[in-house]
């Protein structure tokens, strides 16, 4: 069996319903419409995974269906995968098919591409590589001009780079992100350069004060607003996102960013005084005059101690991939601030998945 996972000619009707669903959740919070934007029906997803299925002297890539997890969906063509993923995958797998030492115990095949064009391809394996198995790696890492990364139990091979390199191009401007293999970045690169233009556009020029951020990843929202703020404090507790945020503050030549490897609740201690850390002895806590916060936290949303430090903000940017995880945090941060501004971003198209964005101010006291 083949699987066909869009139904590319439906996608508006898909789009409309998903719309009115999500828009029903918050019927409850007086929210303004939500300004809508699609994805691209095909070609979008940046990342794709899939077992490598055996069967006989040759393997099939495949997928599996939760409700018979045992049946392997032969996937030839993967429409919702970029361009490159999908033009690389044939010519991949036949030269995986030609080379038994690339192949063998070979059960799964990531693929991590960019919107720049940049391709890094994990093989994953039931044994252990050896020298052998590099030299041959290396040689179709050059054929394909891709970065390669072999793994086994307790062990992983790095052929060139263990990243991709993005460009992104946002409002005129470009802003240079390497992304790296097991690291968080959006899957759906277009609808992630228009949210963090989104973004932008809500929080405006702010010359005079600074923004905090939680949940910054590697940097994917931080610089681009950056610019828009005289200085930002960020956090992060993910080591190898904090690490690609370093090396990605280096390579857009940002200097106003500062980054903390800390949870939100060790923040909110050391904001209210109530601990001191060794990681904010180079960090002058006073000196920032914090106006705006923006959150991306993960599907789980924010936890109560979170939620209770960004409304002591004027101003909240709060981006969302569970609008049921944001419907809960704004029935609490709606007591204290008002709903400007909210957008719905198909970033999983085909699927029930809506990432959300809502900008929020602080009600004026009558």
């Amino acid at each position: 069996m083949n699987i066909n996972p869009v139904d590319i000619d439906n996608y508006p009707n898909i789009l409309d319903d998903k719309t009115t669903r999500i828009t029903a959740l918050f019927s409850d919070l007086a929210l303004p419409k939500p300004t809508v934007f699609p994805s691209e029906p095909t070609h979008y997803r940046l990342r794709a995974e899939f077992r490598l299925w055996h069967d006989k002297d040759s393997a099939y890539y495949a997928m599996f269906d939760p409700a018979e997890p045992k049946t392997p969906i032969r996937v030839d063509q993967f429409s919702v995968a970029s361009k490159s993923i999908f033009d690389l995958m044939p010519v991949l797998l036949e030269k995986l098919n030609r080379q038994v030492m690339l192949s063998k115990r070979l059960f799964q095949v990531e693929f991590l591409s960019t919107l720049s064009g940049d391709m890094l391809v994990s093989l994953i394996y039931h044994r252990r590589l050896d020298e052998e198995w590099q030299v041959l790696a290396e040689k179709l890492a050059s054929e394909l001009d891709i970065q390669i990364i072999g793994r086994s139990k307790k062990q992983k091979l790095v052929l060139g780079r263990d990243y991709v390199v993005e460009n992104l191009a946002i409002d005129g401007e470009h802003y240079v992100y390497n992304q790296y293999e097991g690291g968080f970045t959006q899957p759906n690169g277009k609808l992630n350069a228009t949210m963090i233009s989104w973004a932008k556009a809500q929080v405006g020029e702010n010359p005079d004060t600074d923004l905090l951020e939680l949940y910054c990843g590697n940097g994917n929202f931080t610089i681009p607003l950056s610019a828009q703020f005289r200085k930002v404090l960020a956090t992060e507790i993910s080591k190898t996102s904090v690490k690609a945020a370093h090396e990605n503050f280096a390579l857009n030549n940002v200097t106003s960013i500062d980054i903390l490897r800390m949870s939100s609740e060790e923040l909110t201690s050391a904001l209210n005084k109530e601990r001191s850390f060794r990681r904010l002895e180079h960090i002058d806590l006073d000196s920032y005059d914090i106006s705006h916060v923006l959150v991306d936290p993960p599907r789980a949303g924010l936890d109560e101690n979170t939620r209770l430090l960004i409304s002591g903000f004027d101003k909240i940017v709060y981006i969302s991939c569970s609008p049921e995880t944001l419907h809960r945090d704004l029935q609490i941060l709606t007591k204290t601030h008002d709903v400007d501004a909210f957008a719905l971003f198909d970033q999983f198209p085909y699927t029930h998945h809506m990432e959300c964005g809502v900008y929020l101010k602080r009600r004026v006291k009558p």
